[in-house]
């Protein structure tokens, strides 16, 4: 949002340059991202907390601006005709005596009390609508406000200027003169400003004469009343609207507007009768007119702050630095905190909460508002005591060895989104889901189930800006419900596209293929010990077949990986080739860590045989290796495969398979007939399971 500094020195005359003023507020908490313009066009580019929506406009930043240089806050009161003057003196009195005109003939019912605390109207008669003045165009410009008529402008200048959103009603529009807070009624429909006609929900909460809804309570007024150039009378409203109430009407219609920003926020309960009177102020000096009797004030309900006890050794015990007890009471008074001393042992404050902090609910957020002011950066650079230990998490060893290699295979660490939809979950995974009770949207309804889809999001995010060759992944967990429970299960992601290697001098390129990626998933599990490591085909119906595998470590299946099924890659407008595995670190995780040993280089040579079979296709590897350490051979070293082919002379339905087999031992020098006789036997075991050997 926007702030011009200008505009600020109203409320309090500080002395510092602009960029100076945007320095100290940012470190005060209330951070400046930019500064832009020069002199009286300089505008601030202020990023807000939601916490704080008594700083989203002029005069919160100036009480801000007061506590920061101990500087006096000048009051933010109307200056009022001589009618609207006597009309408040009525007010404060609560005598009729003083006022020129009859109350006015308008009555406010608050029917929902729970979405609307306080409503406040003052009606104006004899106005003339038309231009702003041009300090007030000019301000609400250099805001990014556009001006509109004198009426809305000075809704939205003391929306600006104060932070509280009102709104001005055609007094001659409103029928049976009486405005009903109410909750929609089933069937109604209201035409809203930006000319949208809008079907009411009865969880709605509307501002309604007495026949119809003319406005989305603390979100849009309704097109029906609003102010036009035929308009000589208004109504003013402003109210405190429930924030939960605001937010689901702004979502629920899809409407996101400077007042339902401010409301969903928490607005000011106290504010409504100044807010009223300021906007009042503005429309009779521009356009003329009288106000018609004094506040027409409904309080539903009353929000009221229970005080908070301060106590001056918990603000040293935080904060770690003894502050005079003058400096605690100055930053607090200029903040708009009352504070009255409490009668004890050691030294305390009541301390009576503004109604415009809603934020501060316990002591030590009051110990935050003395930080923030005397200034972070004035805190000696001390440790806090700590008497803990250190406390290492079961996975940190095995998790300090899975990222750094998984980075020096070429893969950079991404982050996605834990939500999921549901047309993810149908595709990705059959774990029954966690539904959100408050979803960001249709697209994120669900928590993830499975982490392929939020890959599959970044590799297309990466593909759509130029980067054809992606290679990333991903540590996170998984939730599942299990009856009653949820389950946070670990995993890991890669996802790789384009190019295993980029073209050089002195080689081609060469795109990524599944082989390099199980060689990625084999150099990721064989960090962990294990008895057994096996592959097969049994992978999820995402992958493409005949181009995927799954790993089997003692039994169980640690990970599954391949290429993304062409039709799925397609849906999501990806055209090359996309490669995913997932790794199940919560079974994983219960091998151990391989540990490096040293072995001394062999003293005695290597003896190879290669072995060249026809297999039928039902015959897999696995089962090949499985049938060779059967045998039991001691001085087995390694059983490859070298080559494979089909095609020429090879039946239909078989493949050739070229095998290399490695002989050593570690006492002495491998005689001849001992490896004709392992060679044997591994020619019989070959043939046992249908193979041939090839001459």
């Amino acid at each position: 949002m926007k702030l011009s500094p200008t505009w600020l020195r109203e409320f309090t005359d500080f002395s510092v340059n602009y960029h100076q003023l945007a320095d100290d507020l940012t470190l005060a908490g209330v951070a400046v991202e930019s500064v832009s313009g020069e002199g009286e066009s300089t505008v601030f580019e202020m990023e807000i907390t939601t916490n704080r929506p008594d700083a989203m406009n002029h005069y919160g930043v100036a009480r801000e601006i007061s506590a920061l240089y101990d500087l006096p806050l000048k009051p933010l009161e109307p200056f009022l005709t001589s009618a609207a003057k006597a009309a408040s003196a009525r007010d404060r009195s609560g005598t009729a005596e003083a006022v020129p005109f009859p109350a006015a003939p308008f009555t406010i019912e608050i029917i929902h009390k729970d979405g609307c605390a306080r409503y406040t109207a003052r009606v104006l008669r004899g106005v003339a609508i038309k231009a702003s003045p041009e300090p007030i165009a000019k301000r609400l410009l250099s805001v990014d406000q556009r001006p509109i008529n004198n009426a809305a402008d000075a809704s939205n200048y003391t929306l600006w200027e104060m932070g509280h959103p009102t709104h001005a009603f055609d007094l001659d529009l409103l029928e049976g003169g009486r405005i009903v807070v109410r909750r929609a009624f089933t069937g109604e429909t209201l035409k809203t400003l930006d000319g949208v006609e809008r079907k009411l929900s009865p969880e709605d909460l509307v501002i309604a004469d007495a026949r119809k809804p003319v406005a989305l309570a603390g979100v849009m007024g309704g097109f029906d009343t609003m102010i036009t150039d035929r308009t000589k009378n208004i109504l003013i409203e402003s109210a405190w609207f429930d924030p939960v109430a605001v937010r689901k009407t702004s979502r629920r219609h899809g409407l996101h507007t400077d007042a339902s920003h401010r409301f969903e926020r928490g607005a000011d309960f106290g504010a409504t009768p100044l807010a009223c009177a300021r906007v009042a102020e503005r429309i009779l000096d521009s356009g003329g007119g009288r106000l018609e009797g004094g506040a027409i004030d409904v309080v539903a309900r009353k929000l009221d702050q229970a005080p908070i006890i301060l106590h001056l050794s918990e603000v040293r015990r935080v904060l770690g630095e003894s502050l005079r007890t003058a400096q605690v009471l100055r930053i607090l008074r200029r903040l708009g905190f009352d504070l009255m001393p409490e009668t004890g042992e050691e030294p305390a404050f009541a301390v009576q909460i503004p109604s415009w902090r809603l934020d501060v609910e316990r002591e030590i957020d009051l110990i935050e508002e003395i930080a923030r002011l005397h200034g972070y950066d004035k805190f000696a650079n001390t440790l806090p005591p700590y008497a803990g230990a250190v406390v290492e998490l079961p996975d940190a060893k095995k998790d300090e060895r899975l990222r750094p290699t998984s980075l020096a295979l070429g893969y950079n660490e991404a982050i996605s989104l834990s939500f999921i939809s549901h047309e993810d979950v149908e595709q990705f995974s059959t774990a029954p889901v966690l539904e959100l009770a408050n979803p960001l949207s249709e697209e994120a309804s669900v928590m993830r189930s499975s982490m392929v889809p939020g890959m599959l999001g970044m590799l297309a995010y990466n593909l759509n800006r130029g980067s054809d060759d992606v290679r990333l992944f991903e540590s996170g967990n998984v939730f599942e419900r299990s009856g009653e429970k949820a389950l946070e299960l670990k995993r890991v992601c890669l996802g790789a596209t384009g190019n295993a290697m980029s073209p050089g001098a002195n080689q081609a390129a060469r795109a990524f293929s599944f082989f390099d990626l199980k060689g990625d998933v084999e150099s990721l599990l064989h960090l962990f010990q294990s008895d057994a490591l096996n592959f097969d085909a049994h992978v999820a119906e995402y992958y493409r077949p005949g181009h995927a595998a799954r790993a089997v470590m003692d039994g169980a299946t640690v990970a599954q990986f391949g290429q993304i099924h062409p039709e799925i890659a397609a849906g999501r407008k990806l055209r090359q080739e996309v490669f995913v595995a997932e790794l199940y670190l919560d079974r994983l995780y219960k091998h151990g860590l391989q540990q490096g040993r040293y072995v001394a280089l062999p003293r005695y040579p290597a003896v190879e045989r290669d072995f060249s079979f026809v297999f039928a296709e039902s015959v897999v590897f696995q089962k090949i290796s499985q049938a060779v350490a059967g045998l039991g051979l001691m001085a087995l070293r390694s059983f490859v495969p070298v080559e494979i082919f089909r095609g020429g002379n090879v039946p239909a339905g078989k493949y050739s398979l070229l095998l290399r087999a490695t002989f050593q031992s570690k006492e002495r020098t491998l005689r001849e007939d001992e490896v004709a006789e392992w060679s044997a036997g591994i020619v019989r075991a070959l043939e046992g399971l249908g193979g041939k050997l090839r001459s």
